[in-house]
């Protein structure tokens, strides 16, 4: 604890003493009210400091996960409870959520969201091979039309389709280059071209 923490703990429990001193000196005959007040405001008290001290999961849990455009060509990423940052770009025409990745070499589409993307999954040839968390999966290199994240927009974009199963897709480094700066600062990733 600091000498500014200290300080303001001697503050708080200086008040507290004076307002205890004032409810009891002003309620000398009734002592089962002021007992009953003591404990209404105990329970105030406890209530705003547990409301303090959760505040950033509070606004946490209430803040959308999506990104916004901070300028031209510089969007926001804020992060999720889970720890990741989340984006959802507009693949083809399909709306494909993504967990950003850095440790994945490519975009990786999961089969679902290839095949939302307008990508013909019985069609690929699954001859690659990719190292991941689970083992080796097979992978189908395919071309993506178009690839827009707010209105940064790439075409011809190099991705792959996993064989084995995943929970989401992954927004690699592959994609991640095109920007010309990343960087994550308080919770916030930020990209920018």
């Amino acid at each position: 604890m600091d000498t500014f923490d200290t300080g303001r703990l001697i503050y708080l429990v200086l008040l507290l003493l004076m307002v205890v001193g004032w409810a009891v000196a002003s309620r000398r005959t009734s002592w089962n009210k002021t007992l009953q007040y003591a404990a209404v405001w105990g329970l105030i008290i406890l209530g705003a400091v547990a409301a303090v001290g959760l505040w950033d999961d509070i606004a946490r849990s209430s803040m959308p996960y999506q990104a916004s455009v901070v300028g031209e060509n510089s969007i926001s990423v804020p992060r999720s409870r889970d720890g990741h940052y989340y984006l959802t770009l507009k693949v083809n025409d399909a709306d494909v959520r993504f967990v950003v990745d850095t440790g994945a070499t490519d975009i990786v589409l999961t089969r679902e969201d290839a095949a939302r993307a307008g990508v013909d999954v019985d069609a690929l040839d699954f001859l690659g091979r990719a190292s991941t968390a689970n083992g080796e999966v097979a992978t189908a290199s395919v071309r993506l039309d178009r690839i827009a994240l707010g209105p940064v927009e790439d075409r011809n974009v190099r991705a792959v389709v996993t064989g084995g199963e995943m929970f989401g897709s992954l927004l690699g480094m592959g994609y991640l280059q095109h920007w010309g700066n990343i960087s994550i600062a308080r919770d916030t990733l930020t990209l920018t071209r």
